[in-house]
């Protein structure tokens, strides 16, 4: 990680510390690698454990070239722990990945958080890749939300397979998929699929569908996909005919676009901008 995100991180940081937890931070930075693995599982006994909070103008320019990464709702240990792995030195290489392997190794569950949280700051981003799929697959759910939810690592990084199971086990999980960073960007056929699928169980089961994962779908939607609209346009689930509409208008073909006929007031609100998928975003 370069110098000026370490700069920008630190004195965001700091200006969330008391002069006494700043001292002991400060201090740890001029011990050794020992020293600041250490502090990173120690931290809670020397830090406050308030939450964090700022206004979404700090949030676009916490880290400017990394837009992706926010801490909006973080405990200061979360964040101190994330500072303090950016203080171990990257060089040589061989030390930094045994020192930050170890931590893995031996963190408990706070601790994974912090680390997993910490991965688009880490050096060597591609060593970690590894870790950050098989967090997917954890059944820890403070550690699964840590890689999967605001956290642009997965986006940069990951391989379409592990991308993929990301996003369904989010929905699968119950969880806003709209707090996964980069979703629209890495929209693909074959996850465009495995949500067809999904939405036919769901139906099969008499369940409802969250609307939201339709925009994962639409970019991919053919004529197959009528009878999945037809029913969500008859559902009375406001949510899901707000999303056939928008899948409907975003379509290039010409029997989905038809079936928007309907729904003229829809169409019209779209055109309009007063729907699009973020208006989605809190019916779930």
């Amino acid at each position: 990680m370069n110098a000026i995100t370490t700069i920008e991180l630190t004195q965001f940081l700091f200006e969330m510390t008391t002069k006494s937890e700043r001292e002991w931070l400060e201090d740890k930075t001029k011990t050794n690698v020992l020293d600041l693995m250490t502090a990173f599982v120690a931290a809670p006994r020397f830090l406050s454990k308030k939450n964090i909070s700022y206004d979404d103008k700090v949030k676009e320019n916490l880290i400017p070239h990394l837009p992706g990464f926010q801490v909006d709702g973080w405990s200061l240990v979360r964040l101190a722990r994330v500072w303090l792995l950016l203080q171990i030195p990257k060089d040589p290489k061989e030390e930094c990945i045994k020192n930050i392997e170890t931590l893995f190794d031996t963190a408990e569950l706070n601790e994974l958080v912090a680390l997993y949280s910490a991965l688009p700051l880490l050096p060597y981003p591609w060593e970690w890749l590894s870790r950050a799929t098989d967090a997917v697959r954890s059944n820890m759910g403070v550690v699964f939300d840590a890689i999967s939810l605001l956290n642009p690592y997965p986006e940069l990084y990951f391989p379409e397979s592990a991308w993929n199971q990301l996003v369904l086990k989010t929905i699968f999980n119950g969880k806003p998929i709209h707090w996964i960073y980069g979703l629209d960007r890495r929209k693909n056929k074959e996850l465009a699929i495995a949500i067809s699928d999904f939405i036919d169980e769901r139906f099969a089961a008499g369940r409802k569908i969250p609307p939201q994962i339709l925009r994962l779908l639409s970019p991919f939607s053919t004529e197959e996909h009528s009878s999945i609209l037809i029913r969500m346009f008859a559902s009375d689930e406001s949510g899901e005919k707000l999303a056939a509409a928008l899948v409907c208008f975003e379509s290039k073909e010409p029997k989905l676009r038809s079936l928007l006929l309907k729904n003229p007031e829809l169409e019209l609100s779209i055109q309009n901008g007063e729907l699009d998928w973020s208006k989605l975003e809190s019916i779930p």
